[in-house]
C-alpha cells in the first residue's frame, strides 16, 4: 500500500470504503494538538496524542520512547483501530506528527495505514467540509505485535554511521552544534550525515515526488542499495524522514531514542561541525 493519500482519493474513500481516521496534530514546543482538534477536524476522525498514545514517558531511553505493545494497542483499540480497516493519518500540514503515527502503527504490525499528503490544511483548502463533533468510536480489536519496520538502537546507530548511511533529520545548525533548543548536549553522533526532514516536503507541506526525494537522498549517499538508518531529537521528525524515504523507495530503519538516548550515555562520543 503506498503510505500518502491526497485529498481527492481520501474523499473518494470516505465515501466507498470508509477508513479510521487518527487527527495526529502536535508541535514541539507548541499549543496542545487537542485544542486544535476541537476547533475543527476531518468528519469521523479521532484525535491521538503523540506525547501519550505513540509513545512512552520521558527518559534515559529518549524524550519520546516506543510504547509498551500493550498501552499502544489499549490506545489504537480507544481510537478505532482494527488490522482489517485502512487507517489514515494526518496532522496540521507537513506529516512529522502523522509519520509518527505511520511508523508506529506499522512497527506494530499494521500494514494497512496511510498518512494525508498535505493534512489538515489540504482538506480545508480543497474546500471539503470539517466538524467539531467527537465521534462515538466502536472499540478496535487491533493487535500490537513488534517487529514490523527496522529498528535501531544506540549501538546499530554508531555501527550503522561507519557501515552505511545515517542520516540527521535534524536542522543543520542543530547537526553542527551550533543551537541545541532542546537537549543539553549539542551535537552530532560521529559519521552521521545532515540531512534536515524540512527537505522533504515543499511550502504547503506536501511531499515532494519521488524522483525528487530519491535524487535529495541520493546526493546523501542513502539509496536502497545501501543499509540507511535515520535518526533526531527523539524520534518523530525521524519517522517522518522514513516516510520520505519510503516515499523514495528506499528503506530505512529507525533510531526510536535518536539523540536524546544518545546523550544519555556519557561514553557515546558527540561530533560537532560538518561532516
Amino acid at each position: 500500500m503506498q503510505p500518502l493519500i491526497d485529498v481527492t482519493d481520501l474523499e473518494r474513500l470516505l465515501r466507498r470504503d470508509p477508513p479510521t481516521l487518527l487527527d495526529v496534530r502536535w508541535r514541539l514546543g507548541g499549543p496542545p494538538g487537542r485544542a486544535a482538534y476541537e476547533r475543527g477536524h476531518l468528519p469521523g476522525a479521532v484525535f491521538v496524542d503523540l506525547d501519550h498514545d505513540l509513545a512512552a514517558p520521558p527518559g534515559p531511553q529518549g524524550r519520546h520512547p516506543l510504547p509498551s505493545p500493550r498501552d499502544f494497542q489499549d490506545a489504537m483499540r480507544r481510537a478505532g483501530v482494527s488490522a482489517d480497516r485502512t487507517v489514515v493519518v494526518y496532522d496540521d500540514a507537513d506529516s512529522t506528527a502523522a509519520g509518527r503515527a505511520w511508523w508506529t502503527l506499522r512497527y506494530f504490525g499494521h500494514t494497512r495505514v496511510r498518512v494525508l499528503d498535505g493534512g489538515y490544511h489540504a482538506w480545508v483548502n480543497a474546500g471539503l467540509p470539517v466538524s467539531t463533533d467527537v465521534p462515538d468510536v466502536r472499540p478496535g480489536d487491533f493487535v500490537a505485535r513488534p517487529g514490523g519496520m527496522p529498528l535501531l538502537d544506540a549501538d546499530g546507530a554508531a555501527a550503522l554511521a561507519k557501515t552505511g548511511v545515517l542520516l540527521d533529520a535534524r536542522s543543520a545548525e542543530r547537526y553542527r552544534g551550533e543551537n541545541e533548543p532542546v537537549d543539553p548536549v549539542a551535537g552530532h553522533i560521529p559519521g552521521a550525515v545532515s540531512a534536515p526532514t524540512t527537505g522533504n516536503v515543499g511550502v504547503d507541506g506536501r511531499f515532494l515526488p519521488p524522483a525528487v526525494l530519491r535524487d535529495r537522498f541520493g546526493k546523501l549517499g542513502a539509496t536502497d542499495a545501501v543499509d540507511v538508518g535515520v535518526y533526531c531529537g527523539s524520534g518523530v521528525t525521524a519517522a517522518h524522514e522514513v516516510l520520505a524515504l519510503t516515499v523514495a523507495g528506499i528503506p530505512a530503519a529507525l533510531y526510536v531514542g535518536s539523540w536524546s538516548n544518545w546523550i544519555s550515555d556519557p561514553t557515546n562520543p558527540v561530533a560537532t561541525g560538518e561532516l
